[in-house]
Order: structure tokens, then sequence, then C-alpha cells
């Protein structure tokens, strides 16, 4: 009988309520809120369903993403694998091959205009990276969080490994996808503050027709000049690029499908699993991650209303052409962002049809955001 007992009371204690903290416990709950906004409310689930999981496994059992050193047997857990790769700058950097692959820039190169509305939106990074600075961060890991301001999951990661801020990249990465979740929560309030009633009811003409050489060029083009003059961004506008010209080249459909489906989501898969196991609730629950949250939504809402703000200028100058509202679509949350611009839209106007005329700056904040990138490896010499 006592072998019996003995045999129970060891089963018992291999349970994970014996080895949950309360902190654990603030992080699952928070991962059921996320798996909620992903299922029920329909809040980016692509990212969020997985996240949420990974938060929710590493808080039950944190050796899903030990490295080998913290294991018995020299073997890293499941996760750990993953999350090497986000390190590395692959995941990021196949991502932005898979947008490349999924989204049309023929709103981007039929008002080259929208540049200057993805160029405003990045002001909440580089205001958030001051701010940083000012909350006691140095200068790279404030160059980090500041880049959550771009609501680029991606480039954070990205940014936040070749500035060598791997202990921040968690927090980082789980605030950029969270707020680019929220995009349908945080950034209407904003716009409706700083439009009126008539400005968002504006009807812009329709965009001009372009041309097959047109899209061809433009991924060609943009990767020359830019990569030239901030070779470090590379990866990610290169990867951008590349799954843009699989797209618009018409000659090599098989690998346009496999970026755009197949290896998309798989990396989504990884990445997102990955991130949400950086949750553990002793990595979490402290004040540098409070202000790197509390810092990248600030950034974003910064970001949201200069893109609004430019919007409204741009709207004077060209005698009400423009509706300020696809300006906040320079953040680089693709496409919902610019489906909040529609939404708001039609929220006044339902025949008003504001997406495609908002995909411009949407895909010019996601260079925009790749470029702030570069602009911060250059000044750090990275």
């Amino acid at each position: 009988m006592s072998y019996v007992g003995e045999t129970l009371s060891n089963l018992l204690h291999q349970t994970a309520f014996f080895n949950l903290t309360w902190g654990n416990y603030v992080m699952i709950l928070v991962a059921f809120i996320f798996l909620f906004l992903a299922i029920k409310k329909g809040f980016e689930p692509l990212l969020l369903v997985p996240i949420a999981f990974g938060m929710l496994l590493v808080n039950i059992y944190p050796d899903i993403i030990a490295s080998p050193e913290e294991t018995s047997n020299g073997v890293g857990g499941l996760l750990y694998y993953f999350y090497s790769l986000d390190e590395w700058s692959i995941l990021p950097s196949l991502i932005f091959m898979g947008v490349g692959a999924m989204t049309d820039f023929g709103p981007l190169i039929a008002n080259p205009m929208s540049f200057l509305l993805g160029a405003a939106a990045q002001f909440g990074i580089f205001g958030a990276y001051f701010m940083a600075i000012l909350l006691g961060f140095n200068d790279k890991a404030a160059a980090a969080v500041s880049i959550i301001g771009g609501a680029d999951g991606p480039t954070s990661i990205f940014l936040a490994g070749k500035l060598g801020q791997t202990g921040l990249m968690g927090p980082i990465a789980v605030a950029a996808y969270s707020y680019m979740a929220l995009v349908p929560i945080i950034q209407p309030p904003i716009m409706k503050l700083f439009t009126t009633k008539a400005e968002r009811g504006i009807k812009m003409q329709n965009l001009r027709p372009v041309s097959k050489l047109e899209k061809i060029l433009f991924p060609i083009v943009v990767t020359a000049v830019v990569c030239i003059l901030l070779p470090t961004t590379a990866p990610l506008v290169g990867m951008l690029m590349l799954g843009n010209l699989f797209r618009e080249s018409g000659v090599v459909r098989q690998l346009s499908e496999t970026a755009s489906n197949a290896m998309m989501y798989i990396v989504v898969i990884l990445l997102g699993t990955s991130v949400g196991a950086t949750t553990s609730a002793e990595a979490f629950l402290n004040i540098t991650t409070l202000k790197i949250v509390a810092l990248g939504l600030i950034a974003f809402m910064f970001g949201t209303t200069a893109g609004v703000l430019f919007g409204k200028l741009l709207c004077k100058i060209t005698g009400g052409k423009i509706n300020p509202l696809i300006g906040s679509a320079g953040v680089s949350a693709v496409p919902m962002a610019a489906r909040v611009s529609q939404k708001v839209g039609a929220e006044e106007d339902p025949t008003n049809f504001l997406l495609m005329h908002a995909m411009g700056p949407n895909v010019a904040g996601v260079i925009g955001t790749a470029v702030a990138a570069g602009v911060f490896m250059a000044i750090f010499g990275i």
C-alpha cells in the first residue's frame, strides 16, 4: 500500500496545480481573454489564436520553451526552437514575403501621395523613442520598444533581434501583435476625435488604372532604392518586394500561391506560438514589461493621430479631395487598418468606399516601418 500511496502522491505532485504561481493564473486568464477576442469577436484570429495558445502552454508547462542548458537531457523545449527562428530574423522575413505576395500595391502606385501618409504615421515611433529614453531605457532598448508604434509585429521582432534586445523581444512582440489585433478598438475613437462629420463623409475619386509594367517595376525599383540607402532593411524590404514580384510577374504562379498561402500560414503558426510562449509570468509580469506595453500603446495612438492630422492637411491642400480617415491606415497593420478606415467612413455614408484608397497608406506604412527600423540600425551602426 505504501508503494501505491507514494506513486499516487508522485503523480499528484507532477500536475501543474502544485507548480503554478498566482502570476501563471493571471497570464492564463489573459490567454483566455485573447482567445475570446479572436474567436468570438474576430480580432485578427490568425495572430491571436496561436499567440494566446502559446501563452496558455508556457504558463502551464514552462519547460516548453526551455533552452537546452536548462534541461536535464540537453534538448530544448519545442517552442524554444520555434523562438530561435524569431531571434535569427528568419520568420519575420518570411512573413514579409507572404505579405508581399498577398498584397496589391496598385493603390499605392496609383496615388503616390499615400507615401506621405504612411510616413506621417511613423511619427509615433520616433515620439515613443524619446519617451522611452525618459523612462530609463537605454538607446537601443528604446528603439526596439518604439517600433511597436508601427503596429508591425515582424519588424518589431526583427529590430529587437538586430539591436541585441532579445530579453525584451517577448513583451515587444506580444505588445505589437496585440495592438495589431486591437486596431478596430483603438483607432476609431481617435479617428472620430480629430475629424468632422463632413470630413469623414468625403468621397474620393476612383484611382487610375495601374499597368502591369508599373506593378512589375515597383518592387524592383523600391528594393534598389531603399536597400541602397539603408542596406540593413534588405531582409524585410527585400522579402516584401520579392513576394510582390512573385504576385505581379505572372510567371511564377506556384511560388506566389505558396508564399501567400501554405508558407505564410506555417510561419504564422510558428511565430505566433513562439511569441506567445515568451509570456511566462516571470518574464511578463514586471515593471519593464508594463512600460513596454504602455509605450507601445502611446506610440500606436500617436501614429494614428499623426496620420489622421496629416490627412486633414492634405484634405485642405487638395481642396477636399482626400478623406482624412485614410491617414490612420498609415500604420502597418495590413489590411486591418485599411478596413477600419473603410468601416468608419461607411458609418457616415454607407455608399462611401475608402478601402482601396486606404490600402495605399497602409502598404506605405509597412515600407515606412521597415525604413524606420533601418534608420535605427544605421544610427547604432548595426
